[in-house]
């Protein structure tokens, strides 16, 4: 490390924030980098640990270490908190477009929170894959037949997404399902949703809900508590003391953000951006059939997005034609597109799965895992989609697909053994 590096490093403090390394003047066979061309834009919980981490030589990453011959400047942003990293570093990834970004990543890799143009607008998240411009706009994009006023990102981690819009929907409440009713919905019973469609909120105040969550998602935290101060004033001033006090609160929480939830393990998880989705049948001698779908962002379970499946259609022992029927009642809801379907069992299942997709017309790449009787021995049979090369890498690993497979083993079981528990 050069002593200019290791007086900036010494220099770099400790808060939440965005971490920002330059180019140097390098000749065109080396990519020509020149003069303060961004390299690359992270985030951090701890900046001094995070960018010290790259000249500490145990990463041997091949794009890191490319990336680092060419490193020229670094420039730091705190923040007061990690979402507000979060947030800043999509917001300049999305201004710079910087080399290492973007190198390597795919439209897969990367997602986006999205406002839907309805009365009541929902803060969705999507894959880029799962949008496309309007041609005749060029200005609003369509995902899953809906319509949206406003996009946000990209940003690269889609759990990190997740996280972040629990933490602010505990601030600013937002209606989420498709159906405009708020029966028998827990999120409303929680605080999570105001109950626009009951009457509980009017359509001004559900806005300026709205509107709070696309300030904070376009780096504007501090102008929105500026701005929510006045109101509370305003509310007081005029006697709506109720309005005063939720206006109160939401700075209150504004201002004392716990986004531990954001802290973890810093180090990039090669395989992230990546939606693996896999599959089990559970039932004995054919009774209580049920199906499994569980779902890995890479190598990490994303148990919010697993699903349950009751078996209608199959009487008896079949469970091919059984996962037949789970994988078609699957991709007839709008959840998000998987990268690679793993399906428990041989050829067998791989062919009927294969099948489906065709006839679905949907282009996923499919493996079946085959299990020895001891469930250790692993055996993958491959469908005729080809996997691209981080797919590829990832299903080399057989601890991640013992993982995986056992997982989804795991929630049907789980599941059979309370539908038998309830007869």
């Amino acid at each position: 490390m050069s002593n200019d590096f290791s007086e900036k490093l010494n220099r770099i403090s400790k808060s939440p924030g965005v971490y920002i390394f330059k180019g140097k003047c390098s000749d065109s066979a080396q990519g020509g980098f020149c003069g303060d061309q961004i390299l690359y834009v992270g985030k951090a919980t701890n900046l001094k640990n995070r960018v010290s981490s790259y000249f500490s030589g145990r990463d041997e990453r091949v794009t890191v270490l490319s990336m680092m011959e060419h490193v020229k400047d670094i420039k730091t942003i705190e923040t007061d908190t990690v979402l507000e990293a979060l947030i800043l570093e999509a917001n300049l990834i999305k201004k710079h477009q910087p080399k290492y970004n973007i190198l390597g990543k795919d439209d897969k890799s990367f997602s986006y929170f999205a406002i839907t143009k309805e009365d009541f607008p929902r803060v969705l998240i999507f894959r880029e894959t799962d949008l496309k411009r309007d041609e005749n706009t060029k200005t609003l994009f369509i995902g899953r037949g809906l319509r949206f006023s406003k996009i946000y990102g990209p940003y690269t981690s889609k759990k990190q997404m997740e996280t972040a819009l629990k933490i602010i929907r505990r601030i600013f409440p937002f209606h989420s399902r498709s159906e405009k009713s708020e029966k028998g919905c827990l999120e409303s019973q929680l605080g999570l949703c105001p109950g626009p469609h009951d009457g509980r909120i009017s359509k001004k105040d559900y806005k300026r809900n709205i509107k709070g969550i696309q300030m904070i998602l376009e780096g504007k935290k501090k102008r929105l508590v500026s701005s929510l101060k006045k109101e509370m004033e305003k509310f007081s001033k005029e006697e709506e003391f109720e309005k005063a006090a939720d206006t109160r609160n939401k700075i209150f929480a504004l201002e004392h953000i716990q986004d531990v939830a954001l802290m973890g393990d810093e180090s990039e998880n090669e395989f992230e951006g990546v939606r693996v989705e896999a599959y089990d049948i559970s039932n004995i001698s054919g009774e209580n059939p049920v199906g499994s779908m569980v779902v890995f962002d890479g190598q990490v379970p994303n148990k919010s997005e697993y699903r349950k499946f009751k078996i209608k259609t199959v009487a008896g022992i079949d469970d091919t034609r059984m996962m037949k029927e789970v994988i078609l009642r699957r991709f007839r809801n709008n959840w998000s597109q998987p990268d690679l379907i793993i399906v428990d069992g041989g050829k067998g299942h791989v062919n009927m799965a294969q099948k489906v997709m065709m006839e679905l017309k949907k282009e996923i790449p499919l493996i079946g895992v085959a299990k020895g009787p001891d469930r250790k021995k692993l055996e993958v049979v491959r469908g005729v989609f080809e996997l691209d090369e981080k797919l590829e890498k990832l299903i080399s690993d057989e601890k991640f697909l013992k993982r995986i497979t056992d997982e989804a083993h795991r929630f049907a079981i789980s599941f059979h053994r309370k539908l038998r528990d309830e007869i």
